[in-house]
């Protein structure tokens, strides 16, 4: 074998700083941004109060740093798509057996954000939408395509999804509202959801998760899976990494270009957001390929690593398992009225405890 063959074999292997950036991505979820709360609030300090007003979403059109966070984990998700695709076509399955392997794996994601926001009351004040439905569906949508489709196939319908869903919210007429009115509740994503989507709406006449929105997020895995599949045949080297940043300010030009005429906007997941957090999220994965893959800063990177591993198991746990909120009942110290238990992430320290010792014995939840 050439050392070329031998570099793109290598690099064809598991990506290592997906797992660290899908960490860093999910301690942010789980508690990060509660640290972050407490201190600003015990301490008064404006860079703190800086950085918490960047962990809040928009309320509509707009950009922080938070709506970025669940963009950012499908995109990884699309990343790694080539990467589980390719090991178990080596190990013999079919297409077909991958293509039942997707929609599972989509539909499990669908039944535990349902299984999220369980609540005791009845079905009709039941959210059905949700973050973890909207990655199953994206991750789905994707999946089947990249199965079905080669590269140019796989751009076609990402370039078709972006258009589409714009002419679908430009020029469909919404009963009482008529065409290309994007303020909250009238536009044809709000009608859909009003009209198909079971149960409560999360903001009472349209919900940020909801159904027709879920057709872009299959772009978001899709521009995930592009990246993986070029990752896939590239070497670790700082080179990649230049390629990864630049192909983010493409992106990011591109959305930002588009925002012009129809806005990134979160709650819509617009084809501009979608470029948007595309460039930022390309960005991110650059930082972290140089860190971790070809700098080979893997102690500094397994913290994240641990939770990134296990990124489904912990957002299930801090769902039903609040331990800030009982360590507080617990422990009652306070500095500057503000729990001190919440003052040292807690709650997320044992989080990231208990998941240690599921890397340890190399259990993982995976779906």
């Amino acid at each position: 074998m050439s050392q070329r063959h031998a570099d793109i074999s290598r690099s064809s292997q598991r990506l290592h700083c997906l797992d660290a950036l899908r960490g860093f991505d999910m301690i942010w979820i789980v508690g990060g941004r509660e640290i972050v709360n407490a201190w600003a609030a015990a301490t008064g300090s404006p860079s703190l109060e800086t950085l918490l007003e960047q962990l809040h979403h928009v309320e509509w059109n707009g950009f922080t740093a938070w709506d970025l966070v669940f963009p950012l984990f499908l995109f990884i998700a699309g990343v790694a798509m080539p990467f589980s695709l390719r090991r178990r076509v080596e190990r013999g399955d079919t297409r077909s057996h991958l293509a039942g392997h997707v929609v599972r794996r989509g539909l499990l994601l669908v039944v535990l954000g349902v299984l999220y926001n369980l609540r005791g009351d009845s079905l009709e004040s039941h959210r059905f939408a949700s973050v973890l439905g909207r990655i199953g569906l994206g991750y789905m949508g994707a999946g089947l395509i990249v199965l079905r489709w080669k590269l140019g196939g796989q751009i076609a319908w990402t370039v078709g999804i972006l258009l589409g869903y714009w002419a679908a919210l430009s020029w469909i007429p919404v009963p009482g509202h008529g065409a290309g009115d994007l303020s909250p509740g009238h536009t044809f994503t709000d009608w859909v959801d009003q009209n198909l989507l079971p149960g409560r709406l999360h903001r009472g006449d349209r919900d940020p998760e909801g159904l027709f929105s879920s057709v872009p997020a299959v772009a978001t895995a899709l521009l995930g899976a592009l990246t993986g599949t070029w990752l896939r045949n590239t070497t670790r080297t700082t080179a990649t990494t230049l390629g990864l940043l630049l192909m983010g300010g493409l992106a990011l030009a591109l959305g930002g270009l588009w925002s012009t005429v129809f806005p990134i906007n979160k709650n819509l997941w617009t084809s501009s957001f979608v470029l948007w957090t595309a460039g930022w999220s390309l960005i991110a994965l650059a930082v972290f390929h140089q860190l971790v893959d070809v700098l080979r800063l893997t102690k500094l990177a397994f913290p994240f690593t641990v939770i990134g591993m296990n990124a489904i198991t912990v957002y299930m746990l801090a769902r039903w398992l609040p331990l800030d909120s009982w360590f507080t009942g617990w422990i009652p110290a306070t500095y500057e009225g503000v729990p001190v238990v919440q003052l040292l992430g807690a709650g997320l320290v044992v989080y990231w405890l208990m998941l240690y010792g599921l890397w340890r014995k190399r259990w993982f939840l995976r779906v």
